[in-house]
């Protein structure tokens, strides 16, 4: 391939959101067919992307040039004052990364744009490019430039009197950008650039600040910018690009459109070779987590956990009994390898860490879940509880969740009751340091329905017809417009036809998976060694949220530590069902102390009656409870496994049930199979399983084994072929006969891509038991609580009224004078709250009840009017109180006047 003599540095990418219609994937593809050694990505004013294109760009052969066109307040970034004489409120300039120290301060400019210099666009100011210029070069970017704009204007001494200005910052690192558009204006502004760089030798570069492409994509990218201003096609008045010419041109391309300029094309590989920025990945920054000079983290972390166990296995003593010295022996053998593992690899801060904010939240009474995903595999975990199952008990392997032959960031994610997952997060930043915590950030796409919607829109098709082309392609994950159109006929037929319909498919098409809108991830916090803006921009959200710049697998990627501080509706249930418990009964359940083996619990199930129980709420699993009839809490862990798309669509739920209830023998293929496989009568339903088949029959150490059960639940071929020779020679050396081996290996392929990680399911089981204990004992209770929970959503209120009354539990109607703002238990009934009725705000059922709490009951409607405030309280819930009966202890009539 010939090597092309030109690099584009200035590309707007899908991450310019709603103006950029490229994305990364094709960028690199045609940058390589069009041999560039190098490619720059400049969005505006964010870096949403750079870690992306950069990986992306290393992977593919391509220099990566990191970049930003920032926008330049034209006087303090502070001042939102509009400028005078309509001149703009911002000014481009584009800016590129030369080494670390101009990621670093590219990273600050545009944090600093975002947090202080907001503006319509986040601006930097000259004070700020004067502080921060260092290992940047400059572009002195479009027509939306300072000096290009100067030269629009006529006003060529103001231009050069800016481009000196800008010289004088950056030095040799301040190029005059020349543009490829072929608009009247830019050939006017690139000759006056010229005599600019002739007058005070500033170097010239060639671009074509491209936002799509190829050229056929143009009619797209006009849709695109529609989109983003809530326009249509046919508005003459509205944002749109006046040629089809900002493209990803060729060399060729380029030099057509800018005879003359060959010069400054030759430049944008010179500028290409300034830069030398190689982006780390990998190297894990971890919060600092302070313990005393004489004791290390990882002395600090054993004494913990060593102490943890103590306590734990004193507590399974008074629960079950004495312990023999072999039980003992396994619990302290397991745990000197877990830490042993943990030290090794070095993340010992991190769990004295996760431990740390864990132990704040119990001291806070704040509800912490027991565990979820793979963590709860890990002893260590559970004696620093971190999480609450124990993993010995219930047969959850410390390799599902980390693996000591590969060195990978253990993954804790923590669910919290939802009322105190923020203050957790305070915690943390106020902990930690504010400036090294931050959320991370997400970006909603263009999906195929949606997208089609956006596009019909913008074309002025009538949004019935749009709705029903919409409609056409199915529902659910990972549907695309190309699959839709091959599964539908009259999809198909559009895009062969003529006319609207046609060219709405063709646009969508185009548009189908760029990034929309940028949003606050939902649980996703990052916490740094030190201030986050050393690592990675910053962003401002709609609430005054900071986050990260770059999504959640991109922080990874650069070693910084992310955790998902997850809000968990079911335990604020449990915690307030736990409250009310106590308060109208007096008995206090510790729930963690709680044995797995209370029949009425197990009875609940299994007669269905599991509305408001958590994962057990949907009518095929009440279906499947009671075909099921869990006697035992592993039926419990199995019910979570068993209850998912692989299993539900083949045999495994039947095979289960069968070999439970002793309709059908149980085939365990070999003896040494029945302890792996007895708890699930024959059936491969938990990863671990697939991991322990493998150590057993074929002699796998559980981190290989650890392998084989990620090569098969991700289908990879070659790797399955590797590892199906692997397991049947080793099996085949245990004395397995090789086609009971080879079938053995097949039953792996097939169903462990259904296994489940068992250690999920059991953290999970644990909270599904928990709610339905309370169901069964504290019915009332636990239906108050979650009505309180539930009192936003119309649906489901009227779902939990119906089951109170299925379950023969009152509901009495509100009332001022009994009412609490939740859903309170008053004789073994459940008193209606107040802040769920219809038009009654909060503050004003707060006000009611401090009233009534300071001075007594309301005697009657005019009591209550005098007594109460009346800008909160106005007429308009003062009509819903009596429309809902809250005034009915009067006697006097609903209607009355």
């Amino acid at each position: 391939m010939i090597q092309s003599s030109f690099v584009h540095l200035h590309v707007h990418s899908e991450y310019s959101l709603l103006d950029g219609a490229i994305q990364i994937d094709r960028l690199l593809e045609k940058a390589g067919a069009l041999g560039m050694k190098s490619v720059a990505v400049t969005d505006h004013g964010n870096m949403f992307g750079v870690v992306e294109f950069y990986d992306k760009a290393v992977k593919a052969g391509i220099k990566p040039l990191i970049g930003c066109e920032v926008y330049v307040a034209p006087g303090a970034r502070k001042n939102r004052s509009p400028s005078p004489n309509g001149a703009p409120n911002a000014y481009h300039l584009v800016l590129l990364v030369m080494n670390e120290t101009g990621y670093r301060n590219l990273s600050r400019l545009v944090t600093l744009g975002h947090l202080e210099g907001f503006y319509y666009h986040p601006r930097v100011d000259m004070e700020l490019l004067r502080e921060y210029n260092k290992g940047l070069l400059a572009l002195s970017a479009c027509l939306k430039g300072h000096v290009p704009y100067l030269i629009g204007m006529d006003r060529m001494d103001a231009a050069k009197k800016q481009a000196e200005e800008l010289s004088a910052i950056f030095d040799d690192r301040f190029y005059l950008e020349v543009q490829a558009n072929k608009l009247r204006e830019q050939e006017k502004v690139n000759r006056a650039l010229r005599e600019l760089s002739m007058d005070l030798s500033i170097p010239m570069v060639a671009t074509n600040d491209c936002h799509y492409l190829n050229r056929a994509d143009a009619m797209a990218h006009d849709v695109l910018l529609c989109i983003q201003t809530g326009k249509t096609v046919d508005d003459e008045k509205r944002l749109k690009f006046s040629s089809d010419e900002f493209f990803f041109k060729s060399r060729p391309e380029m030099e057509a459109a800018l005879g003359g300029y060959a010069e400054a094309l030759d430049n944008t590989v010179q500028v290409a070779e300034r830069c030398h920025f190689e982006m780390g990945f990998g190297e894990y920054k971890f919060p600092v987590f302070d313990v005393p000079e004489e004791r290390g983290l990882d002395q600090v972390l054993t004494e913990a956990a060593e102490q943890g166990l103590a306590e734990r296995l004193m507590q399974k003593e008074e629960e079950e009994g004495p312990l023999s010295g072999a039980g003992k022996h396994q619990y302290e053998e397991r745990l000197r390898f877990e830490l042993d593992v943990i030290l090794k690899m070095g993340f010992a801060g991190y769990f004295l860490f996760v431990a740390d904010f864990i132990e704040y939240a119990h001291r806070n009474d704040i509800s912490v879940g027991p565990g979820r995903g793979s963590a709860a595999g890990s002893l260590v975990a559970y004696c620093l509880n971190i999480t609450n199952v124990d993993p010995i008990k219930y047969g959850l392997l410390f390799e599902r969740f980390l693996n000591p032959a590969r060195i990978s960031m253990p993954d804790i994610d923590i669910d919290f009751c939802i009322n105190g997952r923020d203050q957790v997060i305070q915690y943390v930043a106020e902990k930690y340091g504010r400036s090294n915590v931050g959320q991370i950030i997400t970006f909603g796409t263009m999906k195929a329905r949606g997208v089609i919607r956006d596009v019909g829109r913008s074309l002025n098709i009538p949004l019935g017809e749009v709705d029903r082309i919409a409609k056409l392609v199915p529902e659910g994950p990972g549907v695309t417009l190309e699959r839709a159109i091959q599964e539908e006929p009259e999809l198909r037929q559009m895009e062969q036809g003529d006319g609207p319909t046609k060219k709405l498919l063709k646009i969508s098409r185009s548009l189908e998976g760029l990034a929309r809108h940028a949003s606050t991830h939902a649980c996703g916090v990052v916490i740094s060694d030190r201030a986050l803006v050393d690592y990675l921009p910053l962003y401002k959200g709609g609430k005054g949220e900071i986050m990260a710049q770059f999504t959640m697998d991109r922080i990874e990627q650069l070693g910084l530590i992310k955790f998902d501080f997850l809000g968990l509706k079911t335990l604020t249930v449990i915690k307030e069902s736990l409250r009310l418990v106590k308060e109208t009964t007096g008995v206090r359940i510790d729930f963690k102390r709680m044995r797995m083996d209370d029949q009425a619990t197990y009875q609940l199930c299994t007669d269905g009656k599991t509305t408001g129980v958590f994962q057990l709420e949907s009518s095929g699993m009440k279906d499947l409870l009671r075909r099921l009839r869990p006697e035992v809490f592993e039926d419990m862990i199995a019910l979570m496994a068993l209850y998912r798309p692989g299993p539900l669509g083949s045999n495994m739920i039947e095979d289960f049930v069968d070999g439970k209830h002793g309709r059908k023998r149980v085939n365990y293929f070999l003896p040494q199979l029945e302890p792996i496989l007895k708890e699930t009568y024959g059936v491969i339903l938990y990863q671990e399983q697939v991991m322990k088949i493998a150590q057993v029959l074929a002699d796998y150490a559980m981190s290989e084994a650890d392998e084989l059960r990620k090569a098969v639940g991700k289908k990879k071929p070659e790797v399955m072929a590797r590892h199906r020779q692997r397991f049947i020679e080793g099996a085949v050396s245990n004395g397995v006969d090789q086609k009971m081996a080879e079938k053995l290996f097949g039953l792996i392929d097939k169903f462990g891509g259904y296994g489940f990680n068992k250690s999920h399911s059991a953290a999970y089981a644990m909270i599904a038991y928990q709610t339905a204990y309370l169901k069964a004992h504290y019915p009332v209770q636990f239906m108050a609580a979650l009505l309180t929970q539930d009192m936003g959503n119309q649906d489901k209120t009227i779902k939990n009224i119906a089951e109170c009354r299925a379950r023969g539990i009152e509901i009495l109607p509100p009332d001022v004078n009994e009412s609490q703002a939740d859903f309170s238990v008053v004789d073994q009934k459940i008193r209606f709250g107040l802040a769920a009725v219809k038009n009654v705000g909060v503050k004003a059922v707060e006000l009611v009840i401090e009233e009534r709490d300071k001075h007594g009951a309301f005697t009657d409607l005019l009591d209550f009017c005098r007594r109460v405030e009346g800008g909160k309280v106005n007429r308009r819930v003062l009509e819903g109180l009596i429309q809902c009966g809250a005034f009915d202890f009067t006697g006097t009539h609903r209607g009355s006047p």
